[in-house]
């Protein structure tokens, strides 16, 4: 294949540094392995079930676009209930990431602006550029809350698009009722599109759970079942919002994703009344675990939700530290993976107690050192 043949928006995108860790991991004789951005639990057995009896049905052509008629129901239904805004509508999607994709393309033209929370989730940035916009970062170091000053400053008659993430990956942050109600706020007094990334909306230890959509009828909400059940590989996600945005993000599924795996979604049916608390409060322990471990040598901030940690680096760079981390048999992320600034690291805790042990007594020697 000649090199010519690659459309130029393909270099302005990098593969993926989480994936290099992961493909490390096959690598290392028992890798203490928190790197991974997923449920170490596997998926519960009646959601498997479901799964098992949907193929069996022979639910396996196409859906339609939108989704099935009873997942669609379901949760439409809580969004009516949680929000109450009748042109608030619900779309089943390929994931998450499928719907992050759908929105950003359906909404950003090329040279748009796109307002990103320094350190964010890597493919916020990547999508913005497939799509031939500009991510623009507003910094929240040291502390990851938001500034909404420094919002305000960044908003330039070319910005589009807010992508908004709480609880964020990776800091584990979960902003503040008031964060929240100000940036909605903010972002339909200057009538620019919000889109909510909330697939970690489950995993809130300390508060309850707050969607910018209560203050702002405009939000666009991208979940899953991803996170929340252990389902990452299903590819089963929903996206709610304006009818006309879905209207058009439905055009473009169309001819894209087509629809989500149709058996799955009968699945999703089950995993809408699947209990997960326990889990839930698994997570929490483990947070509170990690955090009480390695407090005395690390700077942590954030971490009231989902499954990350993200330290400073004690000595150097985040990568060198990562780098000696590694060679140590430890895998986790750097945190120039998420942000221009190379200061921190990424801990995932979605993992057994022994391996969070183990990870624990390496950075503290690595701390020490």
């Amino acid at each position: 294949m000649s090199e010519n043949w690659i459309a130029d928006r393909m270099r302005r995108i990098d593969a993926s540094g989480i994936r290099k860790v992961f493909d490390l991991a096959a690598k290392l004789p028992d890798p203490i392995n928190l790197s991974i951005g997923q449920p170490h639990f596997d998926t519960p057995e009646p959601i498997k079930q479901a799964l098992h009896a949907a193929v069996d049905q022979g639910r396996n052509a196409y859906s339609q676009t939108q989704g099935i008629a009873p997942l669609i129901d379901k949760i439409q239904s809580r969004v009516d209930a949680e929000f109450g805004q009748p042109d608030r509508q619900v779309f089943i999607s390929s994931g998450t990431s499928g719907g992050l994709m759908l929105a950003l393309s359906t909404l950003v033209n090329p040279g748009d602006e796109v307002i990103v929370f320094d350190p964010y989730f890597v493919m916020y940035k990547h999508l913005t550029t497939l799509v031939g916009g500009r991510v623009v970062e507003i910094n929240t170091y040291p502390d990851f809350r938001i500034d909404l000053d420094r919002v305000r400053d960044a908003i330039t008659p070319r910005t589009k698009v807010i992508v908004f993430n709480s609880p964020g990956n990776p800091s584990g942050a979960v902003a503040s009722p008031a964060e929240v109600e100000g940036l909605a706020k903010l972002a339909a007094e200057k009538d620019v599109a919000l889109i909510s990334d909330e697939i970690y909306r489950a995993f809130c230890y300390d508060d309850p759970f707050i969607s910018p959509a209560r203050w702002n009828e405009q939000t666009i909400v991208v979940d899953g079942f991803s996170k929340s059940h252990s389902m990452t590989g299903w590819r089963l996600g929903w996206v709610h919002g304006p009818r006309h945005i879905m209207q058009q993000m439905l055009k473009l599924q169309q001819f894209t994703f087509v629809c989500a795996p149709h058996p799955v979604q009968y699945a999703g049916v089950v995993a809408c009344d699947f209990d997960i608390s326990d889990r839930v409060a698994d997570y929490r322990r483990k947070r509170d675990f990690m955090v009480s471990q390695l407090k005395g040598n690390y700077e942590i901030e954030g971490a009231q939700g989902a499954f990350y940690l993200f330290p400073r680096a004690p000595w150097g760079t985040g990568a060198e530290f990562v780098a000696q981390a590694i060679a140590n048999g430890l895998l986790i992320i750097p945190g120039s993976v998420f942000s221009p600034h190379d200061t921190h690291f990424r801990i995932s805790y979605a993992a057994d107690d022994r391996t969070l042990e183990r990870g624990c007594e390496v950075l503290n020697r690595l701390a020490r050192k």
